[in-house]
């Protein structure tokens, strides 16, 4: 039996949120479990600021950011 990898799509329900939504469920195996979290809500906010999301959409496959999730959003060092 595959093993299920739990994706995670942190979105704020824009129109590109939106679309990363259905591209990710286009390309998810069978096995996936795809999961919409609204960052709207405190506690899903909180988990994006502890996985390092700083831009959304933003996608993490088994608890983990993708490298095309990591680095984005504002730097207030620079």
């Amino acid at each position: 039996m595959p093993q299920t990898r739990k994706i995670e799509i942190f979105s704020a329900g824009c129109a590109a949120c939106e679309d990363i939504i259905a591209r990710v469920r286009s390309v998810a195996c069978p096995s996936c479990d795809v999961v919409v979290l609204d960052m709207k809500d405190k506690g899903v906010a909180a988990r994006a600021q502890a996985l390092g999301i700083r831009s959304v959409p933003a996608v993490a496959i088994d608890g983990k950011l993708p490298d095309c999730c990591t680095g984005r959003g504002p730097d207030m060092k620079a």
